[in-house]
């Protein structure tokens, strides 16, 4: 009983937030229930429904809307807009999902900074603009164009980075953009945030192998469909100090290695 009353209280709250979000979207764009529902091939006594919360629209329809708007899906009915401006979110392919970023008063990005300890909660929060905001936030003048984040690095498995270096990742907003042999920051539903070397594995079943630059971690297996975000390295910074004893002679034959390699593959 008491889960029942849990659900309908969370079904009843997004209702009021998709409500007031979608009579938002119609105002800003200076629209009457008439106009917009010309728009989205519905009737206007359908978008009052959806607009007073007397009603819920079907899938088809909360994805028309969706594409209409350029707003995701989870954010029209999760993300109260009229507390957090549309400007502040970055559009990403197909105008569909919306990306939360942080931007100054000259309209350029900050790069967010994740700390070890909210780490645990970017699954949770990495498509929530208030999570977003909450970060803390540098700028790099010699950073490229592109949306850009940083993530904190864990254990040893992708030297030289250790405990206490961030890797500055350029948000990758297609799949096909990632390169065989690159490194990458990667969100997945069932390993969280790690940093690994990607390989493509199978393309007609479109998976990807990660590998560590420690060959005693074993490469693993991750499906497309279970990536979430991909940011491809730009740079990265240490907050402790780099000591000569930190990489074996092991590691630095790795590197070597797969820095003759990475040599082999530039044309002449």
């Amino acid at each position: 009983m008491y889960q029942t009353g849990v659900y309908l209280w969370i079904q009843i709250v997004s209702m009021s937030i998709f409500s007031d979000n979608i009579r938002h979207l119609r105002v800003q764009k200076g629209f009457s229930q008439r106009q917009l529902a010309q728009e989205l091939i519905i009737t206007r006594v359908r978008l009052a429904k959806y607009e007073e919360g007397i009603s819920e629209p079907p899938f088809e329809i909360l994805k028309r809307i969706s594409q209409y708007f350029h707003v995701s899906i989870d954010i029209l009915i999760s993300v109260n807009l009229l507390k957090i401006p549309i400007d502040s979110m970055l559009t990403m392919e197909d105008n569909r999902i919306l990306l939360p970023i942080t931007i100054d008063k000259s309209g350029k990005d900050y790069i967010e900074i994740l700390p070890q300890k909210a780490k645990a909660g970017y699954l949770s929060g990495y498509s929530d603009p208030e999570f977003i905001e909450k970060l803390q936030q540098m700028q790099l003048p010699f950073i490229r164009q592109g949306k850009h984040r940083a993530f904190p690095i864990e254990g040893d498995s992708m030297p030289p980075h250790r405990e206490g270096s961030f890797i500055v990742g350029r948000y990758i907003d297609n799949i096909s953009e990632i390169k065989d042999g690159r490194t990458y920051i990667v969100l997945s539903r069932n390993d969280g945030i790690v940093y690994k070397r990607i390989f493509r594995k199978n393309k007609k079943e479109n998976t990807f192998l990660l590998h560590s630059d420690n060959s005693v971690y074993k490469p693993f297996e991750v499906k497309a469909s279970d990536l979430l975000e991909v940011w491809e390295y730009a740079c990265s910074f240490s907050t402790k100090e780099f000591q000569a004893d930190d990489i074996d002679n092991q590691s630095i034959r790795e590197m070597l290695l797969q820095i003759r390699k990475d040599i082999s593959k530039i044309p002449a």
